[in-house]
């Protein structure tokens, strides 16, 4: 129980853990490869422009294949997307983005991993970036850096699946097929919105936190992040399968707390503040691409049943919603992060998407 909890603690932070080590996958699909690309006088949405923004990456596979653009969550990495239940749920041998046919390009995102982020030494001087941003660095990293024309498919995951709705409006022939999961095309707001603020607001209070010039992390970070966690990620079911008594819900939270948080506050600040303008709601009708949205129905941060979702799907042409049932083994917002309950939908999706001749969708 307590190497579950771990896990799946590990999920409910969000942060980058660098837990799963490029050096040390399991799955069946070749090794991935690193690489860095500085994109030049980089300018950010509020007019701050950087001479230089480095933008670290991962691979799966050979240039050669086709193109597939893998987004991550916020506080996560490339390294996060190579996990066996999501790397190895789809990158392997007969799995439905087969490294042996897809080139898979996982970013780190501005801010994130091993790209250009507040901590490597800007702090709270590091230009305020936004998911418009984050999108227009992946987009010069493929086209410019990698050199790739047009992408059989873009998918992405919370953080990423916002990302990718957005590529389906700015870059609507960028691309042949999107898969956003985890995510609204609507406003960031509602609940998903406020505990993110309180979150951030009990960090940035806390006296350690000291304006961002701090000599350590801030002590009520690791209660904030808990916090956020436990409210927005994991699953009703699954909470009261894991905890149906007092001392086992108290022994969770004990394990979390326990856990050591090893974000810099900065970064994790940035990382989440950057969602605060998110509107993919405004351009719906832009996109061109057939388009698959998985959602799980238990997912916290992204209800079903308020409607929202079901009334902007409308306004998207050639898209469809999978919708994952609830269960005990769901875990809400983090379901997603779990191949095995949509690998099947992928698989269909893509067989059924038209798609761009290798040559065609490369310079």
């Amino acid at each position: 129980m307590k190497a579950s909890c771990a896990a799946l603690s590990a999920i409910l932070l969000s942060v980058s853990l660098a837990a799963i080590s490029t050096s040390a996958w399991a799955a069946d699909y070749p090794a991935p490869k690193q690489g860095d690309w500085i994109a030049k006088d980089f300018k950010f949405h509020t007019g701050e422009t950087m001479p230089e923004l480095k933008l670290h990456y991962t691979t799966v596979g050979e240039p050669s294949g086709q193109p597939v653009l893998v987004l991550h969550g916020t506080g996560g990495s490339g390294a996060s997307m190579l996990s066996p239940a999501f790397g190895g749920e789809l990158f392997g041998a007969g799995q439905p983005l087969d490294a042996s046919k897809y080139y898979i390009i996982i970013p780190d995102n501005i801010g994130h991993g091993k790209s250009s982020k507040p901590s490597d030494g800007m702090k709270t001087s590091f230009p305020k970036y936004d998911y418009d941003d984050m999108v227009e660095a992946q987009y010069r990293l493929v086209t410019e850096g990698l050199g790739v024309k047009h992408l059989r498919l873009v998918i992405g995951n919370s953080m990423g699946g916002m990302h990718t709705w957005l590529w389906g409006e700015k870059y609507p022939k960028a691309m042949d097929a999107l898969i956003p999961m985890a995510s609204q095309p609507t406003e960031m707001a509602s609940r998903n919105w406020m505990l993110r603020r309180i979150m951030l607001d009990t960090i940035r209070s806390d006296p350690d936190y000291n304006g961002g010039n701090y000599t350590s992390q801030p002590r009520m970070m690791k209660y904030a992040i808990t916090a956020y966690g436990i409210a927005s990620i994991g699953g009703t079911l699954a909470y009261q399968s894991q905890a149906p008594t007092a001392a086992k819900a108290d022994k969770i939270v004990d394990e979390r707390l326990a856990m050591p948080i090893t974000a810099d506050a900065n970064d994790f600040v940035y990382q989440w503040e950057s969602s605060h303008n998110y509107n993919a709601g405004e351009k719906l009708e832009a996109i061109e691409a057939p388009l698959l949205l998985i959602n799980s129905a238990d997912d916290e941060r992204n209800p079903p049943e308020t409607g929202i979702t079901d009334a902007a799907m409308t306004r998207v042409k050639n898209s469809k919603l999978y919708l994952i049932p609830a269960s005990t083994e769901t875990r809400g917002h983090g379901t997603t992060g779990n191949a095995k309950f949509y690998s099947e939908q992928v698989q269909q999706f893509l067989q059924a998407a038209p798609q761009q001749t290798i040559e065609s969708a490369r310079r």
